[in-house]
């Protein structure tokens, strides 16, 4: 598999190109966990580790897929308006761009990558994210390095004044936390989250 900056392949940017397109819920078990604000939330188990996959579809109306795009990338301005964010910014490392995120609960470092995709002439925001480790960041005392996150978020145009949205979600916390309480957080959390990027939307030009 050909890599890119990252650690990513061209195949995962097309894959989150196409399920933003067709979703990917047959031939496992994907549930509906919740459906809010115009989005719906499917959750998978995975055996392993007691915790959840997360896949995320819908429309984010009055937010456009550049001015989204610009939001969810902007970490100056995500410290503002994501309410789960402690310490977060970006550093270069062996030539890659590296972010290192701390939440509420612990976060890992992850490669991202971020991709315009133009297939068969529709215009597609592609944003990935992963954790890797990085010995320029060593782990602070107290603090739980996630060392399994992965992240894709696929945005396109609704055809208004909205944004088509994909978003595919894993992490595992690690430590002592039981996965009954991750879980329980994450379903509570993705849609606090969106109604809070929503909103940064709405005030993102005031910023600028």
């Amino acid at each position: 598999m050909d890599l890119g900056v990252g650690g990513f392949s061209e195949e995962q940017f097309r894959e989150a190109c196409a399920e933003l397109q067709q979703p990917a819920l047959s031939g496992a078990d994907w549930e509906l966990l919740v459906e809010t604000f115009g989005i719906s939330i499917y959750r998978l188990l995975d055996q392993q580790t007691g915790l959840y996959e997360y896949k995320v579809f819908g429309v984010l109306e009055d937010c456009s897929p550049d001015l989204l795009a610009d939001v969810y990338v902007d970490l100056d301005y995500r410290k503002q308006w994501d309410q789960y964010v402690k310490e977060l910014y970006e550093k270069e490392c062996n030539g890659e761009a590296v972010v290192y995120w701390q939440v509420k609960y612990p976060f890992p470092m992850s490669n991202r990558d971020r991709r315009e995709l133009d297939p068969e002439g529709q215009k597609i925001h592609v944003i990935l994210a992963q954790s890797t480790p990085v010995p320029q960041f060593p782990e602070k005392s107290g603090v739980i390095r996630v060392k399994q996150y992965k992240q894709s978020l696929a945005i396109q145009s609704d055809g208004k004044r909205g944004s088509k949205v994909f978003m595919y979600y894993f992490d595992n916390p690690g430590g002592q936390i039981p996965s009954w309480l991750v879980n329980w957080a994450a379903k509570n959390g993705v849609p606090n989250f969106l109604k809070d990027m929503t909103k940064a939307c709405q005030n993102y030009h005031k910023k600028t």
